[in-house]
């Protein structure tokens, strides 16, 4: 089963940006979607950002026209730009990626915004 690390998670300034990186521990050129959700505290888990295999994408309204998810299979790596970073964004950001039905998470990098 493929492994997921993130990594970039931080403290931040609101209005600043952040960029999250996702590692795969094997290849994800046939990973049908692939993508990042956060939980606040006391919140559920919801969906930010997924791109499919062949490249579309998703986003949450919150996030539209800040938030940019890219992958590069050559790199096994999906990446979350985030910019004009809220208060509100401020959450633990899970990497999820999804093979065939079988679906993986990864286990999550703290991004504040804080002033």
């Amino acid at each position: 089963q493929v492994q997921l690390v993130e990594s970039g998670g931080d403290l931040v300034q609101p209005g600043g940006s952040l960029e999250l990186s996702c590692a795969a521990s094997r290849s994800i050129a046939n990973s049908n979607l692939m993508g990042w959700y956060r939980q606040a505290p006391g919140k559920q888990r919801e969906l930010v950002a997924t791109i499919t295999k062949g490249g579309s994408t998703n986003y949450a309204d919150s996030v539209k026209g800040r938030f940019t998810i890219s992958r590069d299979n050559a790199k096994n790596t999906v990446y979350l730009q985030m910019m004009s970073l809220k208060s509100e964004d401020t959450a633990v950001y899970y990497c999820y990626a999804r093979f065939g039905v079988v679906s993986t998470w990864g286990q999550g990098t703290q991004v504040t915004v804080s002033s």
